[in-house]
């Protein structure tokens, strides 16, 4: 990983909390002396782990669930390492090799059309019903609006021609 001064702050808690659950078994209590725009912000975020340039975990919240971006970083991370149903848990063995990200959500807001995302800038909520799938912007190997919305739509288990209402958000990445 890289050191840790080249690293957000929300990347060295993601970070911290990660290794010291796969260490302990044990989520990391909010450590003290954290930046106000952890402790006094509240906001869904996404973590998302890689390992070799392949996706390792990515686990997140579109709108907070903790009481501080702080907490849902430490709780995200956990998951991402251990939780996601993709993935087996990140083992100790592995932890010089994940690199980390995270991805603090804006604000959804409804559009109407594909025309109205572009996938370097936005991310998209695809909803039907219960189901919700999900995709972050700027991710390799998606180029249009059209693949992102179709990649959401899987991950939610929404069919091709099932009507949809389209959500589109930004996020702020930290790594």
């Amino acid at each position: 990983m890289n050191p840790s001064r080249e690293r957000s702050s929300h990347v060295q808690l993601a970070v911290a909390s990660f290794e010291h659950f796969i260490r302990t078994g044990q989520v990391l209590k909010r450590p003290a002396g954290l930046p106000d725009e952890l402790t006094r912000t509240k906001a869904g975020c996404f973590v998302t782990l890689h390992k070799a340039g392949a996706l390792r975990g990515c686990i997140g919240t579109i709108t907070p669930m903790q009481s501080c971006l702080a907490d849902e970083i430490i709780q995200n991370a956990v998951s991402a390492a251990a939780r996601d149903p993709r993935f087996e848990p990140v083992r100790a063995q592995e932890l010089p090799e994940v690199v980390c990200s995270v991805d603090v959500m804006g604000e959804p807001e409804a559009i109407e059309s594909l025309d109205q995302l572009d996938p370097e800038t936005y991310g998209v909520i695809v909803s039907r019903g219960t189901r919700r799938g999900l995709l972050l912007p700027d991710l390799e190997g998606v180029d249009t609006a059209a693949e992102q919305v179709a990649i959401a739509r899987r991950k939610a288990g929404i069919l091709p021609r099932e009507p949809v209402r389209l959500e589109r958000f930004r996020v702020t990445r930290h790594t």
